[in-house]
């Protein structure tokens, strides 16, 4: 895709837009992570471990979606990695945590990342290229793992017991927890990012009444350390953290980012309050990976008609499937830079229908044994959705054989069509027999072990 040259976009725009002043143009940030190595051929396994193939894929991003703004990586295990976590590696999307070194000790680890870690030299290494290749014109995003969700890696699904078993420990480990984020967003700045981004999934896992209690003051000074280094920061959230908007942003992030599973427009009306920039939501599975080039385009003009577009940055809802089609992104890009003439385009266009009826329900009424359904976005990605299966996986097991379970992973067509079919409003959802107990919300494990418990006794 050709490069634009005018001024009102690029680097320019994200930081003007950052600034709160008003823009001719709306900026545009694809989060490709591993998506970046399919525009090239390599696997994600590649891009997160090898320099030159990362930078040679951060290149294509830049040269075929023409953002204004781009990560250099979206990885919430690079910190993990390096405090103790074993990972699992995929060739479509990053690692995931499968050893967390707390869960069976309470001890505060004293190391904070150094430029020498695990690999912070690669990672470094490549901010400064990318910095040197396209930083005069692209504003480019350091992203650091978020405290809790963080913390939840060191500590595993033991960490929502501590909140009520164990606060005194848990407000020590997220204290931790964000001295690591403050040393992560120094080194990131001192690479040359211009916005960095903290990432932290579990937000959307914990009360507003549990964010002011355990988070508030540790962000706060987060991002006011962010703000003293001279660069812009940005809080990621992921899952329904509609209920949390209000006290993100009392923290004072520059931007905020959101998924699908908020309603961006009653979102914005919050953060506009606060003069914060909203960042978000392309839908990543039913439009990005799955929908037509058309139906990306669609998406983003029906939504910049419903929104005050100031203070507003458009993304991806999160980090995009390795596989989503080149095509898609780039109906995207056309859309954001054109709005106007994508709309007369697209006039007539209807959207493709889901085959509701091709999906058969379990007969709740008629099961031999409790069913656990776990609706995911991608357990394997998503880092609330790996703690929600996981929770679904420990209750399960302790229950020796009495109960199924299954996971419907959202990257699937007929997964969106059983969601669809099911009414899930939110992702991820725990059922059981057919009825929503959880949604977004990870139990601990003795409350979903007594929960199923109640349908074993029925």
């Amino acid at each position: 895709m050709a490069q634009h040259n005018d001024a009102r976009v690029g680097k320019d725009l994200i930081e003007r837009t950052l600034r709160h002043e008003p823009t001719d143009a709306i900026p545009w940030v694809p989060f490709a992570g591993v998506h970046a190595g399919k525009l090239v051929g390599y696997t994600a396994g590649e891009v997160l471990t090898d320099g030159d193939k990362l930078l040679e894929s951060l290149l294509a991003v830049n040269r075929t979606y023409d953002p204004d703004g781009q990560p250099i990586v979206f990885d919430l295990q690079i910190e993990a990695e390096i405090l103790g976590c074993d990972l699992v590696w995929a060739d479509k999307g990053p690692p995931t945590v499968a050893l967390h070194p707390l869960a069976s000790r309470m001890e505060i680890p004293d190391h904070l990342p150094t430029p020498n870690d695990g690999r912070l030299p690669m990672v470094l290494d490549v901010m400064r290229r990318m910095k040197v290749e396209v930083g005069a014109k692209t504003a480019l995003y350091g992203l650091v793992t978020g405290v809790f969700t963080l913390a939840s890696h060191l500590r595993g699904t033991e960490i929502f017991m501590d909140m009520f078993d164990h606060p005194a420990f848990l407000s020590e480990l997220l204290a931790y927890a964000s001295a690591v984020v403050n040393r992560m967003s120094e080194l990131y700045v001192g690479a040359g990012m211009d916005v960095i981004g903290v990432v932290d999934p579990l937000v959307s896992q914990i009360s507003p009444r549990h964010f002011r209690k355990l988070l508030l003051q540790p962000y706060a000074g987060i991002f006011d350390l962010i703000r003293q280094r001279g660069v812009f920061s940005s809080f990621f959230v992921c899952g329904d953290a509609t209920k949390n908007i209000e006290v993100m942003c009392e923290t004072a992030p520059d931007s905020i980012s959101i998924d699908e599973n908020i309603d961006l427009a009653a979102a914005k009306e919050i953060t506009d309050r606060y003069n914060i920039t909203m960042g978000g939501n392309i839908p990543l599975t039913t439009h990005m990976l799955l929908g037509s080039q058309q139906d990306n385009m669609k998406f983003v003009v029906d939504l910049l008609a419903t929104i005050d577009t100031h203070n507003f940055i458009l993304a991806p809802g999160c980090d995009m499937p390795y596989d989503v089609p080149t095509e898609n992104v780039v109906g995207v890009v056309q859309a954001i830079r054109d709005p106007e003439g994508t709309r007369a385009m697209l006039a007539n266009y209807q959207a493709e229908t889901l085959d509701l009826g091709a999906v058969r329900l379990p007969e709740y009424d008629a099961l031999d044994r409790p069913l656990v359904e776990v609706f995911t976005l991608d357990s394997d990605t998503c880092a609330a959705c790996a703690y929600m299966r996981d929770a679904a996986v420990r209750a399960t097991a302790e229950l020796a054989g009495r109960v199924e379970l299954v996971e419907y992973k959202f990257t699937e067509r007929e997964n969106v069509a059983r969601v669809k079919k099911m009414g899930v409003k939110n992702l991820p959802s725990i059922y059981i027999n057919g009825e929503l107990k959880y949604s977004s919300l990870i139990p601990s494990n003795r409350e979903l072990v007594d929960e199923i418990k109640k349908h074993l006794e029925a």
